[in-house]
């Protein structure tokens, strides 16, 4: 059984950062997506860093230059570092897994979820 925890969400204001970690248990596959998603109130699910096991990471324009997705195989742990925070920003952040390759972007295509950590900035 797959478990994903997030944390290291909270609030900052504009321009901070934040780290957010994603503890992955129970996951084996050897060709897999990882995510890290957003969902703001009205808006959509977007990925916001999408790793596919070949390591290729893409990130959603609005964060790239911003933000850093990265991961240690040791910890089976994935990391989000986000710089330069924008209240646009502010969202619940989830973590997410796929036993598959290909199409790591599409939030509906993922199988397992963490619970979630929201992120707040503030103007």
């Amino acid at each position: 059984q797959v478990q994903l925890v997030e944390s290291g969400g909270g609030w900052v204001q504009a321009g901070g950062s934040l780290r957010l970690s994603c503890a992955v248990s129970g996951f084996t596959a050897s060709a897999y997506c990882m995510g890290w998603f957003r969902q703001a109130p009205g808006k959509e699910r977007e990925a916001v860093a999408s790793m596919d096991s070949d390591g290729t990471i893409s990130y959603v324009n609005s964060v790239k230059g911003r933000f850093t997705s990265s991961q240690d195989n040791a910890k089976n742990t994935l990391y989000l570092q986000m710089n330069s925070l924008k209240p646009e920003d502010t969202a619940m952040n989830y973590c997410a897994t796929k036993p598959r390759r290909g199409l790591c972007s599409r939030p509906n295509l993922y199988n397992d979820w963490g619970q979630g950590t929201q992120v707040t900035v503030a103007s």
